[in-house]
Formats: C-alpha cells, sequence, structure tokens
C-alpha cells in the first residue's frame, strides 16, 4: 500500500512537470500577440490600442525572453503559488478551487451513473450470451461510443431543453443543471464498462466455481452476487482507470457545450484570451484528477482482489 502511494505521489509530480511545460510552450507558440488578446479580454476591443496593449505587455512581463519568463514560473510552481490570472488579476487557484468543485460534482455524478448503467447493464447480457437482450446491449454500447459526446449533448438539449422544456440546457443553478452533462459523459463511459463486464460475466458464468454454486443449491440471485458479481468486477474496475482519459476529455467538451462554469469551460475560455497562468492552473489541475482518480481505482482492485493486496 505504501509503495502505491509513493508511486502515485512520484507520477503526480511527473504529470505537473510535464503537462506545466507543455502547457507554456504551447501558450508560447500560438499564433498571435497575447498582449492584444489580454488587453481585449480587459478593457473590450473597442477600447484597445497598441498603447494600451504595450502597457499590458510590460505590467505582465510578456516583452521578457521565454526562458526568464519560464523559470520564474517554475519557482513559483515550487511555492506552490500558481499566480494571478492576466484577464480578471484573480489568484489562479482560488479561481480553480471554484471551478473544480463544480467540475467534481460533475464528474462523481457521470462517473457513479455510468457504474449504475453500464455493469449491470453487461452482467445480465453476460448471464445471457446470445440472447435477443445481449444482441440489443450490442447495437446500443456500439452506437453509444460511436457517437461523439458532443453530438449527444446537442441531441439532449435540442430534445430535453428545448422541445420538452423539461431541463435546463446552460449554467448551473441546481441539481437539475447537472443531468443532461452528466447523462451525456456517463452515456459514452457506461457503453464500453457494459462489454467489458459482459464478457467478464460470461467467463465467470462458464466457470467451475460458479457451476459448482449453483449444485450446492444457492439461489440464482445468491450465487451471481456472491461468486459472479465480485469476480466479475475486477477488469472493469481495472478498464475503468483508463475511461479516466474519456472522462477528463469529456468534461472539457461536455462543460463548454452546456456553459458549466466548471474547470473545462475555463480552460477553453483562458486558451481564448491567452490567459497563461489560468491555462496552466487549469491543465496541472486536471493532470491531478486524472492521477487520482486512477489513485482510486488502484485501491479498488486491492479490496477486490486479495492476491493484489498481498502483491503490495
Amino acid at each position: 500500500m505504501k509503495g502505491l502511494i509513493a508511486t502515485r505521489l512520484m507520477q503526480l509530480v511527473a504529470v505537473i512537470l510535464i503537462v506545466g511545460t507543455l502547457s507554456f510552450a504551447l501558450m508560447y507558440f500560438l499564433p498571435g500577440d497575447p498582449a492584444l488578446r489580454i488587453a481585449a479580454g480587459r478593457y473590450g476591443p473597442d477600447m484597445m490600442d497598441n498603447a494600451i496593449s504595450d502597457m499590458v505587455r510590460a505590467e505582465l512581463g510578456l516583452d521578457q525572453p521565454i526562458l526568464v519568463r519560464f523559470l520564474s514560473w517554475m519557482g513559483d510552481l515550487v511555492r506552490f503559488d500558481l499566480g494571478h490570472s492576466l484577464v480578471t488579476g484573480a489568484p489562479v487557484i482560488h479561481e480553480i478551487g471554484l471551478q473544480l468543485g463544480y467540475t467534481l460534482w460533475l464528474a462523481v455524478t457521470a462517473f457513479v451513473l455510468s457504474l449504475v448503467i453500464g455493469p449491470v447493464a453487461g452482467a445480465i447480457a453476460g448471464l445471457f450470451p446470445g440472447s435477443v437482450y445481449d444482441r440489443v446491449m450490442l447495437l446500443v454500447a456500439v452506437g453509444l461510443r460511436a457517437v461523439p459526446p458532443f453530438v449527444l449533448a446537442i441531441l439532449f438539449m435540442m430534445v430535453f431543453g428545448v422541445t420538452l422544456r423539461w431541463l435546463p440546457t446552460a449554467g448551473f443553478g441546481g441539481w437539475e443543471n447537472l443531468v443532461l452533462p452528466s447523462v451525456t459523459l456517463a452515456l459514452g463511459l457506461a457503453a464500453m464498462s457494459s462489454r467489458v463486464m459482459r464478457d467478464a460475466m460470461m467467463g465467470v458464468a462458464s466457470a467451475p466455481y460458479f457451476i459448482h454454486a449453483r449444485y450446492k443449491g444457492l439461489s440464482d440471485r445468491a450465487v451471481v452476487m456472491r461468486h459472479g458479481v465480485r469476480n466479475a468486477s475486477l477488469p472493469v474496475v481495472t478498464y475503468l482507470g483508463l475511461q479516466m482519459v474519456y472522462l477528463v476529455e469529456g468534461v472539457v467538451v461536455v462543460e463548454s457545450i452546456f456553459a458549466f462554469p466548471g474547470i473545462g469551460h475555463a480552460l477553453v475560455h483562458a486558451i481564448i484570451a491567452r490567459d497563461v497562468p489560468m491555462v496552466q492552473g487549469t491543465a496541472l489541475a486536471m493532470g491531478g484528477l486524472f492521477v487520482l482518480l486512477n489513485s482510486v481505482v488502484d485501491l479498488m482492485c486491492l479490496r477486490l482482489d486479495p492476491r493484489l493486496r498481498r502483491a503490495a
């Protein structure tokens, strides 16, 4: 256990260094003048001229050599100082703290929904392989995984927001604003986890210990819950770690479409405004979130499989 935690901490440091360096380099080499973008964001396009952009450039040190700016940023990062937003002037860590809370609500809700939908549907299909239900679930899973999240999001907005007017399509004012974004993310996650669970459950159902449990006279429910679900869950939980990439990517897209005030939405706006500290801060937060979620998945695997606990 201690080895796992130490490994994850080292990975977190590596992710922070790599993501921070890449985001700094990408923002530097983007075409266009960042001072003009920032001046437009502060004072509006109508008030912007060369004098204002020069003032912004000198104020923020954008006229400094790239190496000086990079070393200065790395020094601040070592002191856990992410700087201030170039547009709003607010501390980056304060902005990220607010936005990360919304994103965690969305990510956790989508993750829980995907666990409720995908593994349950896949387990039933694995117990009845080749049935009509199994074939229908295959078509549904392939269809949901093939459709990009932004298409699914727009479809839900048109049906449940615009046509039926059941749910809001933008912003955040309560639980109802979580429904459409979280379902959009959850269906993509559930599509693949249902197929992994289906194959795992089909293998478990043909295992000798599963058949022997039936011969002992246990009810179908007891056999499935005691000997089926737990053994079939391990590959699903392992696969969920890989799906964290889809979740982090999906958060950026879905938050932007639904105008959800999370960290993905903030990242897109920071890139457009050339707000380098905000881009670096949000990228670091998303990289750290990815490592954290994978650590949770590893701990769940240790909990499910005693062999992994002994090896750890």
